[in-house]
């Protein structure tokens, strides 16, 4: 099932749409998403698709990643309309093709998964440092007027306390640990980004996103939020691998888009702003209740290996306070609750669809 059959899903992007401060501004211009058929850049096209359905005046989406089938399947029948452009796209590689005239792009690509960032932790770094680089050359060629670069709550390391993280707050990471080659990454990423608007006079503006969960997520997922949504809406109990006291800023896909939107437009120039919701600071013990209630499952408790232990992400307080994000005039669209039970709805209804068409002979061939 492609997300656009879910009527839940369409309402979700339409509601949390209506909160990004002059949309409009979009119209007629060209928007590059890198990684776009991530959990956060394809909701964010998501948001544009749903914009151009309902204006005569279309944004021109690129959409850029590794796998143009990927995209193709992703994006559905809105992949051939003619403001939809799909660009084969790998951080880790040169940009072979890129539009010769971009207006904004959003920089969303490279790997987030704790588990493959254990596996892979040079090119964790190598597609966070230099993606942005090669990026920022091409577009500054393009005629670009902005770059967003998402980057991560995680560069802001352990600090003691429960109080959430401000933007100009840095507590400790330990460099010489592998695990935190993602955080360093996106830590050295901004300041590359920083470099070039000093050197360069490019705009760009840093989104910094909490924990963000929604049905965009692939299956493979391990980051808690999204492995948890899929087993529970597939019936499985939910298990902890830890107290699950962790302090989290979570926030609903379609809300995370709407706010790196209005970043894009309304975000004040080299600055960096927190991405989460502010009525969904959360444990994870709380997030995974909140799920097993939803689905009707139970939720259990497991002594984690030393492996996963390894993948953890070190931050017992990763809370963000997002007043700068608020004082531009964004607002959430869903509280925790309704954000993660649309969730496990919304992946429910996807896993019944994929189960009849196994069982349909005429939908299995194709024709």
């Amino acid at each position: 099932m492609e997300l656009y059959d879910s009527g839940l899903w369409m309402e979700d992007i339409g509601a949390a749409a209506k909160n990004v401060p002059e949309f409009g501004k979009l119209a007629g211009k060209t928007v590059f998403i890198s990684g776009a058929a991530g959990l956060i850049a394809s909701a964010c096209v998501d948001m544009l698709i749903f914009y151009n359905l309902s204006h005569s005046e279309k944004i021109n989406i690129c959409a850029a990643g590794r796998s143009e089938e990927k995209l193709k399947k992703r994006f559905g029948v809105y992949a051939g309309r003619e403001w939809f452009h799909i660009f084969q796209y790998d951080a880790l590689k040169e940009i072979s093709a890129f539009p010769s005239s971009c207006d904004y792009v959003i920089h969303a690509a490279g790997n987030a998964y704790p588990e493959k960032i254990m596996k892979e932790p040079v090119e964790t770094m190598l597609a966070n440092f230099n993606g942005i680089g090669r990026l920022m050359e091409r577009a500054e060629t393009a005629g670009m007027r902005r770059l967003l670069f998402v980057s991560s709550s995680e560069i802001y390391g352990r600090k003691d306390g429960t109080e959430p993280y401000r933007e100009d707050e840095y507590g400790y990471i330990d460099h010489l640990n592998p695990r935190n080659s993602y955080s360093l990454a996106k830590k050295a990423a901004e300041t590359l980004c920083a470099a070039y608007a000093s050197e360069y006079g490019v705009s760009f503006v840093i989104a910094r996103p909490g924990h963000i969960y929604g049905p965009t997520a692939s299956e493979s997922d391990n980051r808690v939020s999204s492995a948890f949504a899929f087993r529970a809406a597939g019936g499985e109990n939910l298990v902890l691998k830890s107290s699950g006291s962790q302090l989290r800023s979570y926030c609903y896909a379609p809300d995370a888009a709407s706010a790196i939107l209005t970043l894009l437009l309304c975000g004040e120039n080299g600055r960096a702003y927190n991405v989460g919701n502010p009525k969904s600071v959360l444990s994870i013990r709380q997030m995974a209740e909140i799920m097993a209630r939803s689905a009707g499952v139970s939720l259990l408790w497991e002594e984690a290996g030393d492996a996963e232990k390894r993948g953890f992400n070190p931050m017992p307080n990763s809370s963000l306070d997002c007043a700068l994000l608020v004082k531009l005039g964004w607002k959430e669209a869903f509280d925790a609750e309704t954000g993660l039970d649309h969730t496990i709805r919304i992946i429910k209804s996807g896993q019944a669809a994929a189960a009849a068409a196994l069982q349909d002979p005429i939908r299995r061939s194709g024709k």
